[in-house]
């Protein structure tokens, strides 16, 4: 049974490489985003935290490089 879960694991990563070394580096960059440039009133929905800034640098480098990817 483990087995059967790695071997699905290692092949998610194989086909999705770009998409998560995108998802990674988004994820960097969002946060390098919020702690040089941020919002520092608090008003703006995605730059006042750190978390949102990083989920919306994941999801973007994830999109962009996904569509590197051969299907």
């Amino acid at each position: 049974m483990d087995n059967m879960i790695k071997d699905k694991f290692k092949k998610f990563i194989r086909t999705n490489y770009l998409s998560l070394i995108g998802a990674a580096t988004g994820a960097i960059g969002g946060y390098l985003y919020f702690y040089f440039i941020g919002c520092e009133s608090g008003s703006c929905a995605i730059t006042s935290s750190a978390n949102m800034s990083i989920i919306w640098g994941a999801l973007i480098g994830y999109s962009f490089l996904g569509l590197f990817e051969k299907k």
